[in-house]
């Protein structure tokens, strides 16, 4: 269970361009649930990943992680346990290794050996099996180099190795957004079923009115840093494109 208590952050705090970003949000994520976060550029949604994911600290306000105080713990120590796939499919992954060696890496991300622990036949065929459940044909490619690519594969790759090592929660920032629509569709639908099937606890942000409407089991929209709607899964099937569209501001 991940529990935001009054979460607040500002940047340029006592300039002229000072901004609250967070507002005192609170915010119960638990096992299993898929959160969707919509609202205007400027209205706090990637800071308030940044925050959970520890690249950025709050002011004031807690953070918890099954009862344990997390907010002061950098993002490194974090990635046990929280993983992120972002808006730009260059940044989750390092282009110039190979598919299998990036498997590695995030396989690395919970032990204290680090690399001397190397590519074994076994580590080998479970990544494969894994990649082979995209349907993308990654399975006979892994030695191939990583930035060669589409950023649709990148992205799938990128979500399959955030549950490598039994993370918890994963944040997704617009992972879609530099895609086209068709790479989209296939992202959202992979990522859709790792978190149900890992019962992972999930963020996604997303300026995409279909994907807000479709996926998850909770919508929640913010603005001036606060979370103005919530609406839980029975709630959001029943609103038309129409109702949200009158309170998604950037449209």
């Amino acid at each position: 269970m991940v529990e935001l208590h009054n979460l607040h952050k500002v940047f340029d705090a006592g300039k002229p361009t000072e901004i609250t970003a967070v507002n005192q949000v609170n915010l119960l994520l638990t096992p299993g649930s898929y959160t969707v976060v919509v609202g205007a550029n400027g209205s706090g949604k990637s800071t308030l990943l940044n925050l959970i994911a520890g690249s950025v600290f709050p002011d004031s306000g807690t953070i918890r992680l099954h009862g344990v105080e997390i907010q002061s713990m950098p993002d490194y120590r974090r990635s046990r346990w929280i993983a992120r796939v972002f808006q730009n499919p260059l940044t989750g992954t390092a282009a110039s290794l190979s598919v299998l060696d990036n498997f590695r890496m995030a396989a690395l991300r919970r032990s204290t050996k680090w690399m001397k622990l190397g590519i074994t036949n076994d580590f080998k065929s479970r990544v494969r099996e894994q990649v082979a459940t995209l349907g993308m044909g990654l399975e006979d490619k892994l030695s191939q180099v990583m930035g060669t690519l589409s950023g649709g594969q990148r992205q799938a790759i990128t979500l399959l190795m955030t549950v490598m090592t039994g993370v918890e929660v994963l944040l997704l920032d617009e992972p879609t957004a530099a895609l086209d629509p068709r790479s989209a569709r296939e992202v959202m639908e992979i990522a859709d079923r790792i978190i149900r099937e890992n019962q992972l606890m999930a963020l996604l942000v997303t300026h995409n009115i279909s994907e807000a409407l479709r996926y998850g089991t909770r919508l929640i929209q913010m603005e001036d840093g606060k979370i103005i709607r919530d609406y839980d899964c029975d709630e959001k099937s029943r609103l038309q494109h129409a109702d949200i569209v009158s309170w998604f501001d950037y449209y």
